[in-house]
């Protein structure tokens, strides 16, 4: 009956350090935000993120190679159709951002913005 006391402790102890140790993994992992461009707009078109909070930001080109630059967040990826572009980034200041497509990409291309805002 010992035994079986101790092996039966054992395996809830195991059990709980596993369940604890996903869960933390689950909560170190940044928040993903996928956004596309097409001529001439990304969507969505503004997000909201939280200060001092890690996200990933996914951004895609559709049609043709664009680019997705904001300065003060220290962003700058080039997006070419056939695949998605990552940056994962940790904003320390609340604000207000504008994002712009810095590849020439048409008339419309002065027009190719998207907000990020940090609350």
């Amino acid at each position: 009956m010992k035994r079986f006391v101790i092996v039966f402790f054992s395996v809830v102890i195991l059990a709980s350090t596993a369940a604890a140790l996903r869960l933390v993994a689950q909560e170190s992992q940044p928040q993903v935000v996928t956004i596309s461009a097409k001529r001439f707009e990304f969507t969505p078109n503004q997000i909201t993120l939280k200060r001092g909070e890690p996200v990933t930001l996914r951004v895609s080109a559709e049609d043709r190679d664009h680019g997705f630059y904001q300065k003060d967040l220290k962003i700058d990826l080039d997006l070419t159709p056939d695949h998605a572009s990552e940056v994962t980034i940790t904003p320390d200041k609340s604000g207000r951002y504008v994002a712009i497509c810095d590849h020439f990409c048409g008339s419309g291309h002065g027009n190719m913005k998207m907000v990020i805002n940090v609350e």
